[in-house]
């Protein structure tokens, strides 16, 4: 059965909430997303392709890679073929953070179904 809009929201909060609550540094939805973009789909990446791909502007790419360079959740390596690109490549570290956002995010789904099956282990008054 298809997960309505309420119960994908509510899915995103919890995963929100533990992402939150643990000691990594905080990333902003769209250090999220230019994250995400590197790490599951086809490069290579350059500034210019991530702004295309997530319709946002270059500098605004530029400041999330800045965050995620200094967090070693990606690298930037020169073009061989044009000095003047740079290519934007995912780390060990930044595919560790996307396995355990991905496994908070598959946690708040077992959360959803097990309270609409009556399993929430939650005490009932």
């Amino acid at each position: 059965m298809a997960m309505t809009q309420r119960q994908a929201l509510e899915m995103w909060r919890r995963a929100l909430t533990a992402y939150v609550r643990g000691e990594e540094s905080d990333m902003t939805a769209r250090q999220q997303a230019v994250m995400m973009t590197v790490a599951l789909t086809p490069g290579p990446h350059t500034v210019r392709g991530l702004a295309a791909s997530l319709n946002i502007a270059k500098p605004a790419v530029t400041r999330a890679l800045d965050v995620l360079e200094k967090l070693n959740y990606i690298k930037r390596t020169p073009d061989q073929n044009d000095l003047r690109s740079v290519h934007i490549e995912r780390t060990v570290d930044g595919m560790n953070w996307l396995r355990g956002f991905g496994a908070l995010i598959v946690s708040a789904e077992r959360d959803e179904t097990d309270e609409k099956s009556g399993k929430s282990g939650r005490a009932v008054a």
